[in-house]
């Protein structure tokens, strides 16, 4: 490999760590071309050919004039967008609480949901969170997050920031895919959530990309009687 190659690698590596790991959470500015080849004692073209690949990758956005930027979470122009659910409970004017009922490193298995997108070994994060609503049961969550693809996971505080928040906060993403079905409550969920066994619960599985690496997979259980989808668009 030549120097030039070593370098841009080098350059590369230092700058997408820093994102990856939430350092550069999305929206922060990087360093001036200016200041970045003052910084590795190489060409602006060097570092120009690094901030391409990064923008690429969609880890950064490029603006003229203004710099470049930690991508923060593509909008997506379909019905759904990826909710932060203590920002919803707060909305509705109540007190949001989290609850981690479960927290493991593991590697991914054979019995993996098919829609997640790991393969087994692939090293996970295996949460299980409950969301409250004033004290009362609000939504269920079970999530797996790639350690690979997002390592600053495994530090990450989730009995204190809700999983979804933190990733919102931290990891910026490129696409991601929803399924939603009307289900009924098993006998764990009903006591989970307060129900009545079979009570009426709406499930929401969505897998969220970076380039093509699955970031996370999460399916969250909503009671029937507190939580409702809804749009509004035009042609």
């Amino acid at each position: 490999m030549t120097r030039a190659a070593t370098l841009n690698a080098r350059i590369r590596g230092d700058l997408e760590g820093r994102i990856l790991s939430g350092e550069w959470p999305p929206g922060h500015r990087i360093p001036f071309e200016s200041e970045l080849s003052a910084l590795y004692g190489c060409s602006r073209m060097t570092v120009n050919k690094v901030l391409a690949g990064l923008a690429e990758a969609g880890l950064i956005e490029r603006r003229r004039r203004a710099g470049s930027f930690v991508a923060r979470p593509a909008r997506q122009s379909a019905v759904l967008q990826i909710p932060d659910i203590p920002s919803e409970i707060e909305a509705r004017g109540a007190r949001y609480a989290l609850e981690l009922v479960a927290r493991r490193e593991r590697p991914a298995g054979a019995a993996e949901p098919a829609e997640s997108g790991f393969t087994p070994g692939q090293p996970l994060l295996d949460l299980t969170c409950r969301h409250l609503a004033d004290g009362r049961p609000f939504a269920w969550e079970e999530r797996l997050i790639s350690l690979a693809a997002v390592p600053a996971a495994a530090a990450a505080d989730f009995a204190r920031v809700p999983p979804g928040t933190w990733l919102l906060r931290h990891v910026p993403w490129t696409e991601a895919s929803h399924r939603i079905t009307a289900i009924n409550a098993a006998a764990r969920l009903a006591r989970a959530l307060d129900l009545p066994l079979g009570g009426a619960c709406l499930a929401v599985e969505r897998r969220t990309w970076r380039g093509g690496e699955t970031l996370t997979y999460v399916r969250q259980i909503f009671r029937g009687d507190t939580y409702s989808l809804g749009a509004r668009f035009s042609p």
